[in-house]
Parts: C-alpha cells; structure tokens; sequence
C-alpha cells in the first residue's frame, strides 16, 4: 500500500484539485480513516467551482477542504486543456459504492444524512443490500435547521461511523460539513449531491453512452429541464476558462 505524504495536484483557479485516480482516491481514503482524523471531501464540479469564483466565503469552504476530487467532466476538462491532465473523473457517485464496497472487508460503519424521508429511507435499505458487511450505523433526511445541528452531531458522534454521506442542498452541503467536521468526528465525510436519488431509485443515472461522452450534464438537464439556470454556469466556465488559460492554473 502506498504512504501518501503529499496529493498531487493540479490549481484550478486556486482550487487544488485532485489528479489521482480512482483507484488510488480509493486507497487514499482507506489510510484516512485508519488515521482518523476527519477529513472533508468534495465532489468538485465546474458549477461549485463558479460559486467559489463569486462567492468568497464558498471559495474558502473549498480551499479548507481536506480533499477535492474531479468529480465534473468540465473540471478534468480544464485541467487537460491548461496542460496539467488529472487522470481521470472520479464521479462522486462511483467513489460512494467503491468506499462502500472497500468497507465490506474493512467492516466500516456508515452514517447517511439527507434528502427526504423515503429516499434517505430507500437509500439505506438498498447500500445494506449491495454491501451487507458494511454497516449502516444511521441516517436521517436533511430537513433540519441550524437549531437541530447540536442533536444530529451528538447522534453521529455517539454511532461512530467510518464514513458520513451528505445530500443537502447545493448552497448549504459544504458549507455545513466545513462548519462542523471537527465537532462530527467522521474521518472521511463526503457530499454526495443527488446521489441518494440514484441509489434510492427516485431518478435514473445518465446512460454509460452520456457518461462517455461527459454529458451527464445534459442529461440531467433533458430530465430536469428546471435545472437550467444552475447548468448556465457550464458555458460560462467553459469560456472563462479558455479566455484565462495562461492563468486558469497559476496559484492565486
């Protein structure tokens, strides 16, 4: 097994974001939680990276993370076109059933937060059929205020687990497991985004023909024609990051 001391990285407007593949992401996050310090991993994406871009206090959420991994096509995209190539995407998606599937062996506890009811309820009834020997310690939706966050830490910290997934809102997932990692403890705690709906069946994961062709985006937005002033945020990246690509990956 590998002893990682330093992640290599390529600086996407001064967000460092992960080159390692997926298998090496993987082994990475197994010495982590070995350690057990805790650790906040996020599924980096263009339209996060364009939030972080205008909104300082996001970019700093970002910059305190433990570990940004190319989750967005348009981010590995970037990366290749401003001649620093991650290896490949590492769709968040994929990393939570490789986590899940390495705790089987491993005997990882894992907590599930957010959604709504039937899926988060649906989400954990499907992980603990496909990894039965990874626990599923707890989970709960996301519909809570800040008044509740000193019960729900109190309940994750007494459960333990290994690994906490997030599914909160765009504006509020980061920004809250930056807020309270150190209070929760887990040494490995990914936001997940919409994956809890995949998994608990309530939408369909683009075709393997779209995930080629990194148009998962557009995918997404063919379902979800709602989402397309959020999916503006593509082009603009897309062009911004050609019009700056002398820059795009100089430290800021």
């Amino acid at each position: 097994m590998k002893e990682w001391n330093t992640i290599p990285t390529v600086p996407i407007y001064g967000l460092q974001v992960s080159k390692m593949n997926m298998d090496d992401t993987v082994e990475y996050l197994e010495q982590s939680i070995k350690k057990g310090k805790p650790q906040q991993i996020i599924t980096a994406n263009p339209i996060m990276i364009m939030t972080a871009l205008e909104q300082p206090a996001y970019m700093q959420v970002m910059k305190n993370a433990e570990l940004l991994v190319p989750d967005g096509a348009g981010l590995v995209w970037a990366a290749s076109t401003c001649g620093q190539p991650v290896a490949e995407r590492v769709a968040g998606y994929d990393l939570l059933h490789r986590l899940m599937d390495r705790g089987q062996a491993l005997h990882w506890k894992v907590y599930l937060l957010g959604s709504t009811p039937e899926v988060i309820q649906a989400t954990a009834t499907r992980l603990k059929s496909l990894y039965p020997h990874t626990l599923v310690v707890g989970y709960r939706d996301g519909f809570f205020g800040p008044d509740q966050d000193a019960q729900i830490i109190a309940e994750i910290r007494s459960l333990a687990p290994d690994l906490l997934f997030v599914a909160r809102g765009a504006d509020t997932q980061e920004p809250w497991i930056g807020t309270y990692k150190q209070e929760l403890g887990v040494p490995i705690i990914m936001g997940v985004g919409g994956s809890f709906d995949v998994i608990s069946g309530k939408t369909k994961r683009a075709p393997k023909l779209f995930q080629k062709l990194r148009l998962e985006w557009f995918y997404r937005l063919l379902k979800e024609p709602t989402r397309y002033k959020r999916m503006l945020a593509l082009p603009k990246f897309a062009l911004k990051v050609l019009k700056d690509k002398e820059n795009v990956v100089k430290v800021h």
